[in-house]
């Protein structure tokens, strides 16, 4: 068994394993990309709901004390999903900052019953009131160009002051609208088989981690897959503790990294 976890190595390791060898109150950001209980893999498939949610919980509640005072906390999944993981992380005394809806850009499901699906949840949590939030770093781009141009000379008159735009762009919203690595890496229209079934896009993890970390704090993922979170956290300058149940996972993820300079 190892003694030390060391930064900015991935290993191939259970999450709860891992875990038990991180010093509490050691982590600035926590980034987590769990299973969702889809059934669309062996390491995403449970016997119950209630299977899935026992490990969910399990993973959250190992998790927790390794996130320093003013920590803050990210995790994906569905939407149906991660209103039990909100409930719970309420529970468990973390304040709640956004429920984030990724729209995919991913094209739509098929159903035929309710409304397809075409997005992914991310919820965020902090554990301390004043946490990380650089807001000036992940403006986007203003929605009216042509109205953004005009008010850059004259700028637009609200509340009898004059409103100038940001250079940086407006302030980001909830709703991130970011295409899938599935549907970017379509060839001729087709779907192609992926390295991962659940890629998340490096832009996608770029703006978590700009936002709610500076350089040289320690990022945290425990289901790491083929090492997204690692790669923007080197690109970013900060520091990483990563770990995949994955043995192929941690193969790949390690040839990704050794290609960030």
């Amino acid at each position: 068994m190892l003694n030390k976890i060391e930064q900015n190595k991935i290993y191939e390791m259970d999450c709860f394993e891992f875990l038990n060898h991180i010093k509490n109150d050691s982590i600035n950001l926590a980034v987590i990309d769990p299973p969702y209980n889809m059934r669309k893999t062996d390491w995403d498939t449970f016997k119950s709901e209630k299977d899935f949610f026992d490990f969910t919980f399990a993973w959250i509640d190992a998790l927790i004390p390794k996130l320093k005072k003013n920590g803050s906390l990210y995790i994906f999944n569905t939407p149906y999903n991660s209103a039990f993981i909100l409930q719970y992380l309420v529970k468990k005394g973390l304040n709640f900052q956004n429920w984030i809806t990724w729209d995919k850009r991913d094209g739509m499901g098929g159903a035929h019953r309710r409304f397809s699906n075409g997005q992914e949840t991310i919820v965020f949590f902090t554990k301390g009131a004043k946490h990380t939030f650089n807001y000036n770093d992940v403006r986007v781009p203003y929605k009216s160009p042509g109205r953004i141009e005009h008010a850059k000379k004259k700028g637009i008159l609200k509340n009898g002051k004059h409103w100038f735009p940001n250079p940086k762009g407006r302030l980001c919203s909830e709703v991130w609208h970011i295409t899938s690595e599935r549907h970017k890496n379509k060839v001729n229209g087709r779907v192609q088989k992926m390295k991962h079934i659940t890629p998340k896009p490096l832009e996608l993890v770029e703006r978590i981690i700009t936002a709610s970390s500076n350089e040289n704090d320690v990022i945290l993922d425990c289901f790491v897959g083929i090492g997204t979170t690692a790669i923007v956290a080197k690109k970013l300058k900060r520091n990483f503790l990563c770990c995949d149940a994955e043995k192929a996972y941690v193969k790949i993820a390690g040839e990704r990294l050794r290609e960030i300079k």
